[in-house]
């Protein structure tokens, strides 16, 4: 499909209430490392969250450190950072945050 259509590759949808969503942001929310991959190697924008679910603290870092508030940072469907990071099993990434202040979020489901 990217193929016939690669503006989809950075599409957004609006679900309302200023919850927009990419492809990327799906599988990063989902925890589908896989997916996400296909999609960076292919031209999708790298973001905060898919970077903690990727388990990218060299990513999440830096920006934390330099915004102490993005530990509180929502993305799509009002998920978490940690939410993403717990998603994508990135341990390290969730124990960084944890250790910043972001609150474990209620289960799933």
């Amino acid at each position: 499909m990217l193929d016939e259509q690669p503006a989809l590759l950075n599409a957004t949808w609006d679900w309302g209430a200023g919850d927009f969503e990419t492809a990327l942001g799906a599988a990063s929310h989902m925890g589908h490392r896989e997916i996400a991959g296909l999609l960076l190697g292919r031209g999708a924008r790298l973001d905060l969250f898919c970077a903690a679910m990727m388990g990218m603290l060299d990513v999440v870092r830096p920006v934390v450190e330099a915004y102490p508030a993005a530990v509180d940072w929502l993305g799509p469907h009002g998920i978490s950072l940690l939410r993403h990071a717990l998603a994508g099993d990135a341990d390290d990434v969730a124990d960084f945050l944890r250790s910043k202040g972001a609150a474990s979020p209620a289960p799933v489901g």
